[in-house]
């Protein structure tokens, strides 16, 4: 507990729109080097962008758009980001337990920030991007775990072929 109290107070005095490297509460650390759905990727080998806006609409869906990813295992993939909405959102990838179990950790901790390399948070009006190479076949998903967003459908897919 006093890990998550000292990295919320770090994060609470530190500042940045897109957050995409490091660690949070609850964090991810150097396991993230060795998540399922892969690691951080280098910049020249990124052979395909992918262009990801997030965005809500006047009823109050929040969505990515494309909201289904399709990549091939071992391809570094650059994804470009644009926030089109009026409020903050963030892009999460993991395997489906990972983001439900980030899920109930932001629900406690709303004010936490991502800062882990395989997150994006962007202020309404920002880009950002992040290059990831994806290690491991089989179905992945992705989404925005700000409270109340992943519930009003910001969510999708990331299939992983071989």
């Amino acid at each position: 507990m006093k890990h998550i109290i000292a990295a919320a107070v770090l994060m609470a005095v530190s500042s940045g729109a897109a957050l995409a490297g490091g660690t949070h509460a609850g964090g991810h650390g150097d396991k993230a080097a060795k998540m399922p759905i892969g690691s951080p990727g280098e910049a020249g080998k990124a052979k395909r962008t992918v262009n990801i806006s997030m965005s809500e609409n006047d009823d109050g869906k929040m969505m990515f758009q494309p909201a289904v990813l399709k990549v091939k295992k071992g391809e570094t993939v650059r994804l470009k980001f644009a926030n089109k909405g009026q409020v903050d959102h963030e892009f999460v990838m993991d395997a489906h337990d990972g983001i439900m179990e980030h899920k109930a950790l932001m629900e406690k901790f709303p004010e936490m920030e991502h800062a882990d390399p395989n997150s994006i948070r962007l202020a309404p009006g920002a880009r950002g991007e992040i290059i990831w190479t994806f290690a491991n076949a089989g179905e992945f998903g992705f989404a925005c775990l700000i409270p109340g967003h992943y519930d009003s459908g910001m969510k999708g897919d990331i299939t992983v072929a071989h």
